[in-house]
């Protein structure tokens, strides 16, 4: 490597060398300027804070979730259908979703089902500052407990929105940011047969599915993906036992890897 740009120098003219040095020169201060960090920098520029969308797991395992923050239709069908096959699941419920509808989320709980945050009032949290966010999680997670006795260990941020400083601040509160990786897209009213395909084709172990109370196929779709699952072996549990604890690494896909021992 030294060899070629000795070459590389020897066949510049004499203002094209007085313009290398120039250049070396002005990176060396900068280098200085910057406390030799310019690396560092660039690292931590590319490294983001993420949520889990999905868990690496040995065992057939897959956590089936949902988001709800308006209508109230189908709450006690979507029980009637996990219900039968015994499977437990886990509701992001919105605060003000638990102000209309305590009657449900106390069902769910009493049913078995996680109830978790997501959100006092459907904020775009990007937009919010640290101690906003602390508020409104604590407004939701308030509301929560007082009806089912059991506060909130995870979060669901509205619309899918997060940055850097959403999940940095939620996880500060000791609140675990959750994704998904498989979307049935129930919440663009594609049919229940649509909704049946795009998750037995997309589901793995590990996986975590989004689907929406009030939605309208998702009771219709939802009993044939559990029979689905439960034939290919799969075990349906809730995300708080999805998710691993402990040490743990998140990829760049945000799926949750138990950190490897030194």
């Amino acid at each position: 490597m030294l060899e070629r740009l000795k070459k590389f120098y020897d066949t510049l003219n004499a203002r094209q060398r007085r313009g290398l040095v120039s250049l070396g020169l002005v990176l060396a201060l900068s280098a200085l300027l910057l406390g030799l960090r310019a690396p560092a920098a660039v690292s931590a520029a590319n490294t983001r804070e993420l949520p889990i969308y999905s868990v690496e797991r040995d065992q057939k395992m897959v956590s089936l979730s949902f988001d709800a923050a308006w209508g109230n239709e189908d709450t006690q069908t979507l029980i009637d259908i996990l219900g039968k096959y015994n499977v437990k699941v886990t509701f992001f419920v919105v605060g003000q979703w638990v102000d209309k509808y305590p009657e449900s989320v106390k069902a769910l709980a009493d049913a078995g089902h996680e109830v978790m945050n997501h959100s006092n009032d459907h904020a775009h949290f990007n937009t919010l500052s640290a101690d906003e966010i602390a508020k409104n999680l604590g407004a939701c997670s308030d509301k929560i407990e007082s009806v089912t006795g059991v506060r909130p260990t995870l979060f669901r941020p509205p619309y899918g929105e997060y940055d850097d400083h959403v999940i940095a601040t939620v996880r500060s509160l000791g609140v675990e940011p959750i994704q998904w990786d498989v979307d049935s897209l129930d919440w663009k009213d594609i049919s229940a047969s649509e909704i049946y395909d795009r998750v037995t084709s997309r589901v793995r172990p590990g996986s975590i599915v989004l689907f929406h109370n009030a939605a309208l196929h998702t009771p219709e779709a939802l009993e044939d993906i559990v029979k689905y699952l439960l034939a290919e072996g799969y075990q349906i549990v809730p995300i708080s036992q999805l998710i691993l604890t402990g040490d743990y690494t998140i990829d760049h896909t945000g799926r949750q890897f138990a950190a490897k021992a030194q």
